[in-house]
């Protein structure tokens, strides 16, 4: 009947009124009855949209007629079971909405039939109302994943479907549907996100005959999931949350759910370290000599964790070989792991190891002894190659049983306190034992998660898939952190970090200076403004900076230190973005969860439309209360087109209420392209 702002407390009496006024009439051409709007819609009911359950018992039982049998829950939640005895299903949901604000929701089909059941599809959906007449949702590319994209809610469907076997780079991180010309700070939203790492459906549902819905779950392909008697499906989590108060209404609920869910990820309990990952600084070249010089300097600065990227096992010189033989090469390596991890360990900081366990190269010892352990759509036919390789079976008990033998000898021998697991290609063609695959592979890869969780419980994990291809939350139910995406070009990242952020909270995205020179896109960045992008995420460095100039390496410890300085506020704050009027210019900040301290960040992406930029109006501040602000530029100020700077900037800081400065704003200086600078408010 309603989904959106809290109504206040209803007896029996008014939500029968409720019933009442929002029970549709009887217009021509329409059912007898009226259609009612159920969380899996029901076309036996008479719903002419998407059905929320699809499938059939060898061509019969498709269009079942659930009734409800019974209610039950308690405090915030929901539990309730509805049958067809005729077709033989039992359907039952659990929903919960959480002190932050977020609602969740799954179901469970049974099979209760004599015969196996075919589930096409289960799928949830929420209703929205009319004047939410505006869809905000993502697509994108790797290395330029969750680019926004905005239609007019009219009448039909808007689907995306993910058919990649992971999240995928052109995934929508989430759905929204708002009133027209929603922001970060304006306008009622409702927004949904599908907790699935595998293939996954998002749509945005308005039928002449019935009321928009947001809905979705699992894509399921041809024939994937059979019931036998008296087994059962579960869908993935659907989170939905709504906001009075623009996009940032939801970000709040979403984040407050990440940081206080139990039981409390590592993530949670400490301040998060800042990294050093290896790729871009030495790629596939594991020299002892230059890591350990790399770890000498690294330490120096301030880095807290030192990350041994791709290359490290057998027969893995380059992306061509190797996947799959999970053993120390001892060409590279001839005393082990154990010289460059004592000597990490002895400057003071963690170690931590690449894996890409669910992947084989078929130049590899494993697909040699082991060729059927690929997914392939059949016996003997292999799918097409991407990065020179295949993905191993881990519905298949002896692939499993391997890979989770490999990683737990090594994470039981080695001192490793951080896992950075990659997954770098699509499924395609991705059967097990001549059925479709993609479900048994997500849930097999989920267990594995689990067992090595539990045997390393002081193991941190993060979730990469070139980048930022499989984020979402259930694989955050395990994962410590995500890597944001491959690319670590600042000017890319600010907008892939800003959408990525409307879900996740800075602590959970990965986010590293790369060098001067980004290596996707061949842009030449200061480092201040690296620096200044890499702040607002899981901060560290994917870059040589042994090899740096004197001068980055005061700028590299300097950056180090004002996050350290920072990062509680980053990462216990509440994320505020500004509705700025420049299209060239972001501005976005954390604000301390009491208000007392904030920090912000101006971006200048492109030349302006006007020579005096408009003011910048901070957001999030308590208007009573008064702030010292000033501009702060740990890596060095970032270069201005002008040949003075507003008076306040001269003479350093300036004392001002969060009414001025959340009403009328200030003015900063005229900002070269691709710069940003800091705003420090305490």
């Amino acid at each position: 009947m309603h989904w959106g702002p809290p109504l206040g407390p209803l007896d029996q009496a008014e939500l029968a009124a409720l019933a009442d006024v929002t029970e549709p009439g009887l217009p021509p051409n329409v059912p007898d009855q009226p259609v009612p709007l159920t969380l899996v819609p029901d076309p036996g009911a008479g719903h002419s949209g998407r059905p929320g359950l699809r499938g059939h018992r060898a061509g019969t039982a498709w269009s079942p007629t659930l009734r409800l049998t019974s209610v039950s829950g308690g405090e915030g939640r929901l539990g309730y079971v509805a049958t067809d005895p005729d077709a033989g299903l039992t359907l039952t949901g659990e929903l919960e909405l959480t002190a932050s604000g977020l609602l969740r929701l799954r179901h469970r089909i049974r099979n209760d039939g004599e015969a196996p059941y075919t589930v096409d599809g289960l799928e949830a959906a929420l209703p929205v109302p009319e004047r939410a007449g505006e869809l905000l949702d993502f697509s994108g590319i790797h290395c330029k994943e969750r680019q926004p994209r905005r239609h007019t809610f009219e009448l039909g469907s808007w689907v995306r479907e993910g058919r990649r076997g992971r999240t995928g780079h052109d995934a929508t991180i989430g759905l929204l549907a708002g009133t027209p010309g929603f922001g970060f700070r304006r306008g009622e939203v409702w927004a949904l996100h599908v907790a699935w790492s595998g293939n996954h459906v998002t749509y945005a549902e308005h039928q002449p005959d019935s009321r928009p819905v947001l809905g979705g779950g699992e894509l399921l392909l041809p024939g994937e999931l059979s019931l036998a008697p008296g087994a059962e499906y579960a869908s993935p989590w659907l989170y939905a949350a709504y906001s009075a108060a623009g996009i940032d209404g939801i970000s709040a609920a979403f984040h407050r759910w990440l940081r206080s869910r139990p039981p409390r990820q590592r993530w949670a309990e400490r301040p998060r370290p800042v990294v050093l990952n290896t790729w871009e600084a030495v790629y596939f070249d594991h020299n002892l000599d230059t890591l350990r010089r790399l770890a000498d300097t690294a330490a120096q600065l301030g880095v807290e964790r030192f990350v041994l990227d791709d290359g490290w096992f057998r027969h893995r010189r380059d992306d061509t070989a190797g996947l799959g033989d999970w053993f120390v090469d001892e060409t590279v390596w001839p005393d082990g792991l154990d010289p460059v991890i004592k000597h990490v360990r002895g400057l003071g900081m963690e170690f931590g190891l690449w894996f890409e366990p669910e992947m084989i190269n078929p130049d590899s010892d494993l697909y040699r002894a082991h060729p059927d352990w690929v997914l392939a759509p059949a016996p003997g036919v292999l799918p097409p190659a991407q990065r020179h390789q295949q993905v191993l079976d881990l519905a298949n008990p002896a692939a499993y049983a391997y890979i989770l033998d490999r990683m737990d000898r090594l994470l039981t021998e080695y001192d490793i306190a951080f896992v950075k697991w990659d997954h770098n290609r699509d499924l395609i063609g991705a059967g097990h034992a001549g059925r479709a695959g993609v479900h048994a592979q997500t849930v097999a890869y989920y267990r594995l998660f689990d067992e090595l969780r539990a045997r390393h419980a002081d193991v941190e994990f993060e979730s990469c898939s070139s980048g930022g291809a499989r984020i979402d939350l259930e694989v955050l139910e395990r994962a410590d952190r995500v890597w944001t995406s491959d690319c670590n070009d600042a000017l890319e990242r600010q907008t892939i970090q800003r959408w990525t952020g409307v879900f996740l909270p800075p602590e959970l995205m990965g986010a590293h200076i790369g060098p001067p020179r980004s290596h996707t896109t061949g842009r030449v960045h200061d480092l201040s403004f690296r620096a200044a992008t890499a702040l607002f995420g899981h901060f560290g460095f994917e870059w040589n900076i042994a090899d740096a100039t004197p001068d980055e390496q005061a700028g590299i410890a300097a950056v180090i230190a004002f996050y350290r300085q920072v990062r509680g506020l980053l990462h216990g704050g509440d994320v505020v973005r500004v509705d700025h009027p420049d299209p060239a210019a972001l501005v976005h900040g954390v604000v301390a969860p009491d208000a007392s301290e904030a920090l912000f960040s101006y971006v200048q992406l492109a030349v302006g439309d006007t020579i005096r930029p408009p003011r910048v109006r901070l957001a999030g501040l308590d208007p009573d209360r008064r702030y010292r602000l000033s501009l702060v530029e740990p890596a060095g100020p970032a270069r201005r087109h002008q040949r003075a700077n507003p008076g306040w900037l001269d003479r350093g800081d300036v004392l001002l209420t969060g009414a001025v400065l959340t009403q009328v704003g200030i003015q900063l200086p005229t900002f070269e392209p691709e710069q940003a600078c800091l705003l420090h408010l305490t």
